[in-house]
């Protein structure tokens, strides 16, 4: 049969197809010399593929096996130096709506645990009263294991953070999403056992449940965001994943001064029980939505950058990732910044109420609204942030006016604590709420972008173990500097220093923006490929070429290839008219 033949033989797939690469590889000079010597049959077979959205026709080339003898036998080839000629089918990124519904389910099991975290130091004061008989003689004792309600949640997730991220990484989503539900719904439960006098010793180990829970659940925004969302989508849906914390934490602020309001022994113990049973309910209900509905991963990544991550995970080492995370120097700096900036926070949350009370005696209920404002002033800083660096990709710059503008905001905050005006705290607590708290996930896309194509769920989870750390420290620290003259301006202070510190560090740190080099470089690619467009026929066979851009240069390197040991071609082919 003519070349010409071939040319106008029927199509084997619809006009509309999207092109297939083809890779050949020839011991050859030319192209040419080689056209007629291939030793591989392959078959075009229809599939569909079903999702939830709708009903995808595709064809996917299936490559078999033949022997060269066979085909030289059946085509009267006589040469069999071509080695083998592949047909390969490109995945297509794609998009599935069901990602909002599985961040959903994220963030309101990621709020109900950070709700976990405040609830009870928040109302240090009526903890102190109603559990007097099982707490420390002392008034400093009795403040430390208050605190500690709080802060076991830093010193687990330090402890855990390396199985909890091998587990991410190992077993995926949807396993520890499921058991980071399940410990948060038992923590929830056992708390309903502990309402009695003489059991503080029960609520701590509930509350040590409950922080076991959150080290597989902090991690998850950014894993989930690179897994589910497109390359334009992530910095928003990480930010939206964060959002779902900030939320439950602004409510662990803001309920349990409501609920437990008196002063009187019955009645407090009355709202700590009504306050216990609802959280477990809540709890359990969203243990099994997730159960149900919460899945691993979409049929198709979703998006270029994500198809190259997913082959590195699949054959990923994970202490050998933990080692290039830790060699790597942008990173390193990023972790020391972070956890100062997340660690202020988090000091600055557990003792809001010791603050407030110590500069505002008579408006210790407003605690939980002040929490409230610096929390929900930096709901809107993340989702501002995630969605400016969507559009901008100004990830280091972003991150460093940002921490600047939290240092601003706690110098501010500290120096009108004296002013004895409530209304300039709100104001102030929202300003610093907007930075400090909306730098969460600016922090966690930058280290993702630093660090491609490790897993985000390892970057992420060291970034928090950071931050843990230094919540441990500057609590413990500030809550010992509470018992000198002007104690609470000086331990303001210091966190002022340490964010000015990490402002100065965050600038040393090199925009190395890997994750959108590598998107960017899958797109030059298919634009600039050269086009071979071939005619095929029941015998598959190659009938014309034709070149449509610049002479392909067969001395070019394969990246299949090691070394020099032979040149390769590739050719990237239409396969219809």
């Amino acid at each position: 049969m003519s070349s010409a033949e071939h040319s106008r033989s029927e199509p084997l797939v619809n006009e509309s197809e999207t092109k297939k690469t083809m890779q050949f590889f020839s011991s050859q000079e030319s192209i040419e010399e080689n056209v007629d010597n291939f030793a591989v049959q392959a078959d075009i077979v229809d599939c569909h593929e079903k999702s939830d959205d709708s009903k995808i026709d595709c064809n996917h080339v299936k490559e078999m096996e033949t022997s060269q003898e066979d085909m030289a036998a059946n085509n009267n080839y006589g040469d069999t130096s071509l080695s083998s000629v592949t047909i390969v089918a490109p995945v297509t990124p794609r998009l599935f709506k069901r990602r909002w519904l599985i961040l959903l389910l994220f963030a309101l099991y990621s709020a109900t645990n950070a709700y976990q975290w405040l609830h009870l130091v928040i109302v240090s004061d009526k903890i102190i009263f109603y559990y007097n008989a099982s707490l420390p003689d002392s008034e400093l004792g009795q403040l430390f294991a208050v605190d500690f309600l709080s802060m076991i949640y830093m010193v687990v997730y330090v402890a855990l953070i390396f199985p909890a991220t091998w587990m991410l990484d190992k077993k995926g989503l949807r396993l520890t999403a499921i058991v980071g539900c399940l410990l948060n719904a038992l923590g929830a439960f056992v708390k309903c056992f502990a309402v009695r006098p003489d059991l503080f010793w029960l609520l701590f180990f509930a509350q040590t449940i409950c922080a076991v829970a959150q080290v597989f659940i902090l991690g998850i925004p950014t894993r989930l965001a690179a897994v589910w969302f497109g390359i334009d989508e992530v910095s928003t849906a990480t930010a939206i994943g964060v959002f779902g914390n900030q939320i439950g934490t602004a409510l662990g602020f803001v309920i349990p001064p409501e609920v437990v309001t008196s002063d009187n022994f019955e009645y407090v113990g009355h709202g700590l029980s009504l306050m216990m049973y609802v959280g477990a309910g809540v709890t359990a209900l969203l243990f099994i939505l997730v159960l149900i509905f919460f899945q691993n991963n979409p049929p198709v990544p979703p998006s270029h950058a994500q198809v190259t991550a997913a082959n590195t995970w699949s054959n990923e080492d994970y202490c050998g990732s933990i080692r290039r995370l830790m060699t790597n120097v942008g990173f390193t700096l990023l972790v020391i910044t972070y956890g100062s900036n997340t660690g202020s926070y988090y000091a600055i949350s557990t003792l809001l109420n010791s603050i407030v009370i110590y500069y505002f005696p008579d408006e210790t209920g407003n605690a939980g609204n002040i929490g409230l404002t610096l929390v929900v002033a930096g709901i809107f800083g993340s989702v501002l942030a995630g969605i400016w660096l969507d559009k901008t990709k100004y990830f280091k710059w972003t991150t460093v006016a940002i921490y600047i503008l939290s240092f601003a905001g706690m110098i501010t905050f500290t120096f009108t604590l004296d002013l004895n005006h409530i209304w300039v705290v709100f104001l102030c607590s929202g300003f610093l709420g907007f930075f400090m708290t909306g730098y969460l996930p600016v922090g966690f896309e930058f280290a993702a972008e630093l660090t491609f194509p490790e897993s985000e769920g390892t970057s992420s989870g060291l970034l928090n173990a950071s931050a843990q750390v230094f919540g441990i420290v500057l609590t413990l620290g500030v809550r010992a500097l509470t018992s000198l003259p002007n104690g609470m301006l000086i331990g303001n202070l210091t966190i002022c220093g340490v964010l000015l510190v990490g402002s100065v560090v965050t600038g040393l740190i090199k925009s190395d923006l890997r994750r959108q080099g590598a998107q960017r470089k899958k797109l030059t690619e298919s634009a600039t490929k050269e086009t071979i467009v071939v005619a095929v026929d029941d015998n598959l066979e190659f009938s014309e070429r034709a070149d449509l851009g610049n002479d392909i240069d067969s001395k070019n390197e394969c990246e299949f290839c090691d070394d020099n040991e032979f040149k390769c071609n590739h050719l990237e082919v239409t396969l219809g008219h």
